[in-house]
């Protein structure tokens, strides 16, 4: 069986460094809605082992990774509790899970391989760990920081466990690059979905009507200017390497050039008082 590392835990974090000061009116809306998105964690490895209900090493992983993602929504609602002791964690994470649901009892996966689901989490690890290495880093807020710095640590650690056995299933299931680049366009889109939407829509309203346009533009306008080029870069180096693709080519360098672009066009988007 594997052995897993010691992780850390609520009680690590510098708690009493808290600084009410440097707190963001912004950045505390978009770590609200991440409090949410990372407190699923459980239900979506519910959804792992059952599409990978044959293979206990990897339903151990699964467990223990799910484990993890919930802890990071603890720390980060904990969080957003200090900088807002009126944010009430559990009512709008049940308001959440009453909107975004997850075929847990399925046994295929939604990628229509067990090679796709993992390259599809591979993708999803580099984005958290990008995301939440530049929240860390523009924040001056000394515990997010931390705690930022931790959860980034993590979805690394998860990257390369969900690489180790998708490189193990590539070879038994036999996917190609263009079928691993096309579930990772495919996993890319999905930034608009509803789940981030609805994340951050219920992590702040005030009674509004949910509107996902409305609340995609919101969101992605908040978090998107956090990122930096070098954050983008050594994301898109990792997400070559997860389809297949050479991560030092000069593809990739244009590729992360073109994402900058985008990303910034985003973070650029107006948006309204309401959201």
């Amino acid at each position: 069986m594997t052995e897993y590392p010691k992780h850390w835990t609520l009680d690590d974090i510098s708690w009493d460094k808290f600084d009410p000061s440097a707190v963001d009116p912004e950045m505390l809306r978009v770590v609200k809605g991440a409090a949410l998105v990372e407190n699923n964690g459980a239900a979506y490895a519910d959804y792992l082992s059952s599409v990978f209900h044959d293979d206990p090493d990897f339903q151990n992983a699964a467990k223990r990774w799910g484990e993890e993602e919930v802890q990071h929504g603890k720390a980060l609602a904990k969080w957003a509790k200090l900088a807002d002791p009126e944010f009430e964690f559990d009512k709008r994470f049940d308001d959440f899970c009453s909107k975004i649901t997850l075929p847990t009892s399925t046994k295929k996966s939604v990628r229509g391989s067990r090679c796709g689901e993992l390259v599809a989490r591979c993708m999803v690890e580099v984005g958290t760990s990008s995301y939440y290495t530049a929240l860390g880093e523009a924040t001056n807020e000394p515990v997010l920081e931390e705690i930022c710095r931790n959860i980034a640590r993590d979805e690394i650690r998860h990257y390369k466990l969900f690489y180790s056995h998708m490189a193990r299933y590539r070879k038994i299931e036999k996917l190609g690059v263009i079928r691993r680049i096309l579930v990772g366009i495919s996993r890319i889109s999905e930034s608009e979905d509803d789940e981030l939407a609805y994340a951050y829509y219920a992590a702040n309203n005030n009674g509004e009507i949910y509107d996902r346009r409305k609340c995609v533009r919101a969101y992605m306008s908040r978090a998107y200017g956090f990122y930096r080029p070098h954050h983008v870069e050594r994301g898109i180096t990792l997400i070559f390497k997860a389809v297949g693709l050479k991560p030092h080519a000069k593809l990739a360098g244009l590729t992360a050039k073109a994402a900058c672009i985008f990303l910034n066009s985003k973070a650029n988007q107006r948006i309204s008082p309401a959201h």
